[in-house]
């Protein structure tokens, strides 16, 4: 009888800042877990609550590594806890946000469906959530991903959840060399799901949610799924910031274009050539270009920005 292999260990990466509240709730889900190979790495960010002294207690009883983060926000302190992973980490990476709670076989439903990948192939795994209230009790699932994730999506739209992503080795050896090279991200789950599908790795998105995403005051960024929050992203289209995320992304696209494959970079190029042309040939080059967003709010959305020059 063949012994099975052991699963593979975990590196959980969790940038921390006046997480308090929620934390000590976040590793109890984190030591919860039916993959019980993980090793938790997490960075704060200059707290001034008890985050650390919560972290540390933790760690006195599980596999905890505790630094300092580069105190320049969320997207920075992730992208920092990649980077500098020490050799000896597991090369099986997750996110985590601080104050989520895992449901128990969060990192085994991840797992089981990128180790149909080969290990030499980039992949991330990413899935719903449940919405909760700021008591962590479940309000309503987050929105679904009816279309197909790659690249044509991943320029214009961020549908990767970083606190539900789990990537295979391939793709942390793609995302930690990748990582030493833009100047700025607007946000590391968005510039995760660009680079992978870029250079052609597989996305493998799970309907089913795997945690519980509370909502409350102190969130980086909302669940983007009730009327007031679509509200604000369109606000964010006519005032500009959507054309300013572009035009980062693109230049981190830019640093990192040899990582790419051909028609990735095409498309990178002609999307940044649209953005300067006129009305009628910036509408032209976007129907030609097939760009899209998962749902058809938020294609009107894209067009709309494309007619107002705030693409």
């Amino acid at each position: 009888m063949t012994d099975r292999p052991d699963p593979p260990e975990v590196a959980i990466l969790m940038a921390v800042y006046n997480g308090g509240a929620h934390l000590a709730e976040q590793l109890d889900s984190i030591a919860g877990q039916t993959h019980a190979r993980w090793r938790l790495f997490a960075a704060d960010d200059g707290s001034s609550d008890n985050s650390r002294a919560v972290l540390q207690t933790f760690g006195e009883s599980h596999p905890v590594t505790l630094s300092d983060g580069p105190r320049r926000g969320a997207a920075a302190n992730f992208m920092s806890l990649l980077t500098h992973l020490p050799q000896d980490a597991p090369r099986w990476v997750a996110f985590a946000d601080q104050d989520d709670i895992w449901l128990p076989d969060r990192l085994e439903r991840g797992v089981a469906a990128l180790a149909q990948v080969p290990e030499d192939h980039p992949a991330l795994f990413c899935s719903r959530s449940w919405i909760a209230d700021p008591d962590g009790q479940p309000l309503r699932r987050s929105p679904p991903r009816p279309r197909p994730l790659g690249f044509a999506n991943a320029l214009v739209q961020n549908v990767v959840a970083g606190n539900t992503l789990l990537m295979n080795p391939a793709a942390r050896t793609l995302l930690q060399a990748a990582a030493q090279e833009p100047d700025a991200v607007i946000v590391h789950d968005w510039w995760c799901y660009q680079i992978i599908a870029g250079a052609g790795g597989t996305i493998v998105h799970d309907d089913a949610p795997t945690l519980l995403y509370r909502q409350h005051g102190g969130n980086q960024i909302g669940a983007n799924d009730s009327a007031l929050e679509r509200m604000k992203r369109v606000r964010m289209i006519l005032d500009g910031t959507f054309h300013e995320w572009n035009s980062t992304n693109i230049a981190a696209l830019r640093a990192s274009s040899g990582r790419l494959t051909p028609e990735a970079r095409r498309l990178v190029e002609e999307f940044a050539a649209m953005r300067a042309a006129p009305l009628v040939q910036r509408l032209i080059a976007l129907r030609r270009l097939g760009l899209y967003r998962q749902s058809l709010l938020a294609t009107l959305a894209l067009w709309i920005a494309a007619v107002l020059n705030r693409l």
